[in-house]
């Protein structure tokens, strides 16, 4: 039985692939704006020990982003400016150049079976991966065979 994504038991995991912040707004019927269109996608997977979370972010640096978890609330921002100080070059002659500028926040709303202090977090080639450990009792236990008496 699928739950309503606006459900506040909802979580990230839920509802595979799960629905960022933003995400819930564009299922109530809201509508996306142009900046939700620029959101960085985002891939889950779910491992027997952790939740894996990738997102596309090619061109930046791993000093561009702020990963923070407040309560239960996962939240990536990352903020990018570029400016004349970065593109100074003798040679090349502007007739127009606007600066760029690019910036999101993506929350996720984390289940209480995670281990929220063993959180890691990297970033290569383009991609930020995250890695959240399950608690033990969450953690897909083996099949077993039962005896019937």
């Amino acid at each position: 039985m699928k739950r309503n994504s606006l459900s506040p038991a909802t979580t990230l995991f839920d509802d595979f692939p799960g629905r960022g912040l933003f995400d819930w707004l564009d299922a109530a019927g809201i509508g996306r704006t142009i900046e939700s269109n620029t959101l960085p996608r985002v891939n889950i997977a779910e491992t027997g020990n952790d939740f894996r979370v990738e997102m596309a972010v090619p061109g930046m640096k791993k000093e561009d982003f702020k990963v923070e978890l407040d309560n239960n609330t996962l939240t990536i921002q990352a903020e990018v400016s570029e400016n004349s100080e970065n593109h100074s070059d003798d040679n090349v002659g502007y007739t127009r150049r606007e600066f760029s500028y690019r910036a999101f926040t993506r929350s996720f709303y984390l289940p209480n079976t995670v281990e929220n202090d063993k959180i890691e977090a990297r970033y290569q080639d383009g991609i930020l991966q995250l890695i959240i450990p399950k608690r033990e009792e969450a953690k897909k236990k083996p099949a077993r065979s039962i005896q019937i008496a």
